[in-house]
Parts: C-alpha cells; sequence; structure tokens
C-alpha cells in the first residue's frame, strides 16, 4: 500500500488546501507525510493527492484554524503531520485534541508558545542601524536590521515596528527571509534578497560605541545571574548586538570576584567623598 506524499512549501495556505482535499476523502493521518527531505525511508511508492473533491464535508472552529497557523509557524520535526493530525481528530468531532491536556493538544500549544516566544525576541532584540543621509537616499531607507530568528515569524510580526516607527523606511533582513516598509506598505520576500543581507550585515551603527560604554558603566556583576541572562537574552543574540561582545567579559570579572564593587571597573575607580554613618538623633536623658 501506497502512502500520499506531499510538499506545501512550508506555506500555511497551500497545507490547507492539501489537508481540506484529504479530509473530504478521508485520508487518515497515518497514510500522508508532509516531506521535508529525501522519502528513501518510505518502504511504499508514494501516492499522488486526490484531485477532485471527496464526499466528507468537515466542519471545525474558526479558533482550531488560528492555532493550526501559529503553530504552522514553528520549525520542526513532523512541522505539519501534527498539524493534520489534530485537524483529523477535531474534524472527527475530538476536539481534545486542541488542549494542553491532550498529547497532542501539548505539543501545538508547546509549539505555539515557541512562536509567541520567538516573535517576543523579534520585538525585543532587533537593533535598527540609522543609514548615512546619502545612502538612504540612494537606498529609500531610514534604518536596517539583521536577525535570525528560529522560527518563522518574520512576516506576522514585523507589523509591531510599522506601529512604532511611523512613516520611517526600514528594512529587516534574515538568512531566510527579509521584509521591508517604504512608509506605507509592506515588501516580504520568503527568500531574502542578497542585497538586502548585504545593507543590513555591513550597516555601521554610528552610535554603537556609544551603547557599548552605557551598558558596560550599568552592568552590576553584584547583581549578574548568568541563568536568568540566559533565558532572557539568548546567546544566539549576541552577536548582533552592540553590547554583546561585552557580556562574557563583563560575566568573566564578575566571576573573578568583581562582585563586592558592586558597579563597573570605572565607576568603582572613581573618586568620591566617603559619606560616614549617621548616628540617630536621639534626645538627652535628664536625672530626677
Amino acid at each position: 500500500m501506497g502512502m500520499i506524499a506531499l510538499d506545501c512549501d512550508n506555506r500555511f495556505s497551500r497545507w490547507r488546501e492539501q489537508a481540506r482535499r484529504l479530509l473530504e476523502h478521508g485520508v487518515d493521518p497515518a497514510e500522508v507525510t508532509w516531506a521535508q527531505g529525501p522519502m528513501d525511508d518510505l518502504l511504499a511508492t508514494p501516492l499522488p493527492l486526490p484531485e477532485q473533491p471527496g464526499p466528507f464535508k468537515a466542519r471545525v472552529p474558526a479558533a482550531l484554524l488560528d492555532q493550526l497557523e501559529q503553530a504552522a509557524r514553528y520549525r520542526g520535526a513532523q512541522r505539519w503531520n501534527l498539524l493534520y493530525e489534530v485537524l483529523w481528530r477535531v474534524a472527527h468531532g475530538d476536539r481534545t485534541a486542541m488542549l494542553a491536556g491532550d498529547r497532542l493538544g501539548s505539543e501545538l500549544q508547546r509549539r505555539i508558545k515557541q512562536v509567541s516566544r520567538e516573535a517576543h525576541h523579534l520585538h525585543a532584540f532587533v537593533r535598527f542601524v540609522p543609514l548615512p543621509e546619502g545612502l538612504a537616499a540612494r537606498l529609500q531607507l531610514d534604518l536596517v536590521a539583521f536577525h535570525e530568528p528560529a522560527h518563522d515569524i518574520l512576516e506576522s510580526a514585523s507589523g509591531h515596528f510599522a506601529d512604532r516607527l511611523g512613516r520611517q523606511r526600514w528594512l529587516i533582513a534574515t538568512p531566510d527571509d527579509g521584509i521591508r516598509f517604504d512608509g506605507q506598505a509592506f515588501d516580504y520576500q520568503r527568500c531574502c534578497p542578497q542585497a538586502w543581507r548585504d545593507w543590513a550585515r555591513n550597516a555601521d551603527d554610528p552610535g554603537a560605541d556609544l551603547w557599548r560604554t552605557y551598558y558596560r558603566h550599568t552592568f552590576n556583576p553584584a547583581r549578574l545571574n548568568p541563568d536568568a541572562l540566559r533565558q532572557h537574552l539568548p546567546g544566539r543574540f549576541w552577536r548582533h548586538l552592540p553590547e554583546g561582545m561585552l557580556i562574557p567579559q563583563l560575566e568573566g570579572l564578575a566571576r573573578q570576584g568583581k562582585q563586592r564593587d558592586g558597579q563597573a571597573v570605572e565607576v568603582a575607580s572613581q573618586r568620591g567623598k566617603r559619606v560616614g554613618r549617621l548616628q540617630p538623633n536621639v534626645p538627652p536623658t535628664t536625672s530626677s
């Protein structure tokens, strides 16, 4: 018996069309796969997707489609197969597949949370670099940035910057895709043009030295928590941040006993006035 092998080109809209046709023909999740690599491991010859609509008309809640679209941005094993398995169960009356208490539902919700967290990372750790006036006029861009997200969140999460940067023209390039905003409309490219990557990677940030000076002088070794630091600022983003190169150095100073200063070396070494401990204002006692 063969297995239906599909490729949705990592597009949710195409996967949705394919999944609808599979449901119409009653194709069990065990009989279909979305290939993310070679099909050599399959023992049977792959079968094509049915061309004509089938008799089964599935009705699913709108909330499920929203959840599936969010989870579809997750990059990982069984990216599309899991979505179809959840869809199959819900379409056949088992809505527990949407819930965190279910085996599939738990993985679905985990992926949605990971995608949401990655969108937060985009908003928090993208550092736009202003272009010189002449170059900005030539490229029709004011700001550029390079980012490396773990999941496909660039297109869905970039509206955040349009809301906050007004009519400024900006570009975000990644190793995979890119998005450009001209002050009015978005231009999203699933395959980021090489020119966009070059502009974003090679931009010279005029404020980088000032930002590093500020970060170095406000760093408090006494309050360093390496685990919390990496939880809220994963190391994979450091190389794209002006202060990223300072973090390992400052961590090293903290481990070498600088916690006693409670402040950066440059600040701790400054001359200042010593303030003695003030005595409480105790009223004089009288003898009877």
